[in-house]
């Protein structure tokens, strides 16, 4: 049984400032892209090195679980290869989620980058 019921979860992307919802399909799936690509990017090491991060990643049961798990992504990334290309794999993976969230949880342009 689903925690979100369809009206549920509508209600929320409503509030948050996005008031249509993406389809339940579009949903599963961009879900399972992006989860396989924040598996990807881990790379063979990934399993390896951080079990707890890839074992989260894995059975995170919806698109916001997700979205917060990219500063897990992002500290195992750093560690395994630097910060200059864990940011740039993390931008990456973040542009996916474009369309899939409500509006509230998009990110914002930092003033730091530029």
């Amino acid at each position: 049984m689903r925690w979100l019921k369809p009206n549920l979860r509508n209600s929320i992307y409503s509030l948050l400032g996005n008031p249509v919802a993406p389809s339940e399909s579009m949903l599963e799936s961009g879900t399972e892209d992006i989860r396989e690509s924040m598996l990807d990017v881990l790379g063979e090491a990934g399993p390896k090195d951080f079990p707890q991060v890839t074992r989260r990643i894995r059975y995170a049961n919806d698109i916001q679980a997700l979205w917060y798990l990219r500063g897990d992504l992002m500290a195992a990334l750093a560690t395994l290869h630097g910060e200059v290309t864990a940011r740039e794999k993390v931008a990456r993976v973040t542009r996916m989620f474009k369309g899939l969230l409500p509006a509230g949880l998009n990110s914002r342009p930092s003033p730091l980058v530029g």
